[in-house]
């Protein structure tokens, strides 16, 4: 990590604004103070004249602080835009999003009464735990801060002198500290993400596969390839399409605050983060170092392979990726889909090995999106589709790289969504979707789902017959399964309609009962919610004015997707990369050279993949003209 970044203090609190723990680095603690002395010096006598605090907060005063901020921003997160509630030198004042997870405190000091504001404060809620981390900036950022939420006018516009922007753009501090805030909070709810390596379990690594990911009765579907060293694993993919709540969720797990000291005082000593790679950390703390480990003298061994691999060697690749879309088949709207992905990798490789090999799909005309892994040497990109790629693996599953980029060989589901509403409780609705269509093996879809929810309405029946799959509902969706999951198909273009009409509870309010299935007969209608006058947050303040039954073009936000009318489509694919990546494995070269098995799969998920109402309204970002 870039030596740049160090962090003065951090400290983690529960839901109830109480801090289980904190830590405080005097080393850079006395590095700040020292140039807030010397900024004072420069500026004495000017209005920039900084007051430094005589002590650090205590977790008293960071509690109260925190508090105060959640009252007074509406949420822990707050508004992130100016809002009426707004006050001048609060986080919304400076009317930016981004102030919801780089948040200022103000302290009140106990000993003398005095406030003393404290920025950049990275702010990540995991589970029922808030994470404050509070990196090492100069002087000059905190007050350029301090004129920002204090200006009369508003917003962050390009081009603006003295915009946030800009400002943050000069604190790479602030990306570390994310990344500390992150990696705490996988350590805490004991959710220590890998990256998941699948290969295909085929009769030459079928009992090798058997051996590490242990049998899960079907031998011919794929498995993933467990980390060799992890406190608790989660194989994803990436995260795209899950929304993160405000407030965080209550959890059952306990605080490890021996874990947090044992990997603080490893991964970060004296303030300034190292490596952040749990397996690395927790491998080094567990097993020590033996004379076995010590590297060959000609090679130079890297920080993210403390260990040197000793076993079979073979070679794992996974394209994994996230299809996004929004279909509204509209001659006036385009249809908009793009392609999340990730290339994932497991070297089992003995000593020091550099891995060569070619990447199809790199086209810089075409990629939107592109970023490496540390380890991995790429030269600049000429415009062409294929490039080496070079580099010196860590022992672990890891990320090689990420990018995004167009689908490039056809939309996987097309077609579209019409409701019309027939009377106030009764909706007539089409489905008309192409499956796969020009799709060519080893494409295999794995199952196919597509999801009507209707959040403000009590579904008590629904007629209609889909020319393939099954349909089932609860009290507010229809469910239609177009391939069951298990029944995966091949390559072929499959045609699916569905005509029907759903059938609502009288509308007297609304249930926010999501649980259960209705099997029709006789249901109670709709009960009313009763809201308080206080808003926690917007999120709750935008569900309230829905549950009123406004329209869309009434709401604060009308990019709210409750105020609107949509079906959400649900697949998984295998055999072949959307965006054209693809890895030749007879070209993989590794030095010094050696013959391993090489491995390599493809694996495709939908994420946001959304059909709108044809019939309704919809929203939709306007493109600027050229």
């Amino acid at each position: 990590m870039n030596s740049s970044c160090s962090i003065r203090a951090l400290w983690i609190l529960n839901n109830q604004d109480t801090v289980l723990f904190s830590r405080r680095f005097p080393v850079v603690e006395r590095r700040w103070n020292v140039a807030v002395n010397r900024a004072n010096e420069r500026c004495k006598g000017d209005q920039g004249f900084i007051v430094l605090p005589s002590s650090f907060p205590t977790d008293s005063e960071i509690a109260a602080a925190f508090t105060e901020r959640k009252k007074r921003e509406g949420s822990a997160l707050g508004y992130g835009i100016r809002a009426k509630q707004s006050v001048e030198g609060s986080d919304s004042w400076v009317d930016d999003p981004i102030m919801r997870h780089i948040l200022s405190l103000h302290v009140k000091k106990e000993e003398n009464g005095e406030d003393y504001t404290f920025w950049p404060l990275i702010l990540h809620a995991k589970v029922q735990y808030y994470i404050l981390v509070l990196p090492l900036v100069e002087p000059e950022h905190l007050k350029a801060y301090n004129t920002l939420c204090r200006r009369s006018d508003c917003g962050n516009g390009v081009g603006v002198d003295g915009n946030l922007s800009s400002l943050l753009l000069q604190l790479p501090c602030i990306t570390g500290a994310f990344m500390v805030a992150h990696v705490l909070g996988d350590i805490i709810t004991s959710d220590i993400p890998e990256p998941e390596v699948v290969v295909s379990a085929g009769p030459s690594v079928g009992g090798l596969l058997d051996s590490l990911t242990g049998s899960i009765g079907i031998s011919a579907r794929p498995k993933p390839v467990a980390p060799p060293v992890a406190a608790s694993t989660n194989s994803t993919a990436i995260g795209g399409g899950s929304l993160a709540s405000d407030a965080p969720k209550t959890g059952p797990r306990n605080l490890d605050k021996d874990a947090l000291r044992s990997f603080i005082s490893t991964a970060m000593p004296f303030g300034t983060p190292l490596d952040l790679n749990y397996s690395n950390i927790t491998a080094i703390r567990t097993n020590g170092f033996s004379p076995a480990d010590v590297a060959p003298v000609d090679s130079k061994q890297p920080a993210w392979k403390p260990y040197l691999y000793k076993g079979k060697q073979r070679l794992l690749f996974t394209i994994h990726e996230i299809v996004n879309a929004a279909m509204y088949d509209r001659d006036e709207i385009p249809d908009s889909i793009s392609v999340l992905g990730q290339v994932n990798c497991r070297a089992e490789l003995e000593g020091l090995p550099d891995v060569l090999f070619p990447l199809t799909g790199l086209d810089s005309k075409r990629i939107e999106i592109l970023s490496f892994h540390p380890c991995a040497q790429v030269p600049e990109q000429g415009g062409g589709d294929k490039q080496a790629v070079m580099f010196s693996p860590p022992l672990s599953n890891f990320v090689l790289l990420r990018y995004q980029a167009p689908c490039s060989i056809g939309v996987p589901v097309k077609g579209f969504y019409q409701l019309s509403m027939v009377s106030e409780n009764e909706g007539a609705f089409l489905f008309k979707l192409s499956l796969m269509e020009g799709y060519k093996a080893p494409l295999t879809m794995e199952f196919c789902t597509v999801n009507m929810p209707f959040p403000r309405r009590k579904v008590i029946s629904f007629e209609g017959t889909p020319s393939i799959g099954t349909v089932s509902y609860t009290k507010h969706s229809v469910e239609w399964k177009i391939i069951p999951s298990g029944r995966g198909v091949g390559a072929k273009s499959i045609e699916a309609t569905f005509p029907g009409t759903v059938k609502f509870a009288p509308w007297k309010g609304q249930s926010s009962d999501d649980s259960g299935s209705v099997q029709g007969g006789d249901e109670d209608s709709d009960t009313e919610i009763e809201q308080g006058n206080s808003m926690v947050n917007v999120e709750e303040y935008l569900v309230e004015k829905m549950n009123k039954h406004l329209p869309a073009v009434d709401l604060e936000e009308p990019f709210c997707w409750h105020a609107y009318n949509y079906a959400k489509v649900s697949f998984k694919m295998a055999g072949t990369s959307l965006a054209g990546m693809m890895i030749d494995t007879k070209s993989v070269n590794i030095f010094p050279s050696v013959k391993v098995p090489v491995e390599y799969s493809t694996q495709v998920h939908s994420g946001d993949y959304i059909l709108w109402n044809t019939l309704g309204k919809c929203p939709v970002a306007a493109t600027p003209a050229n």
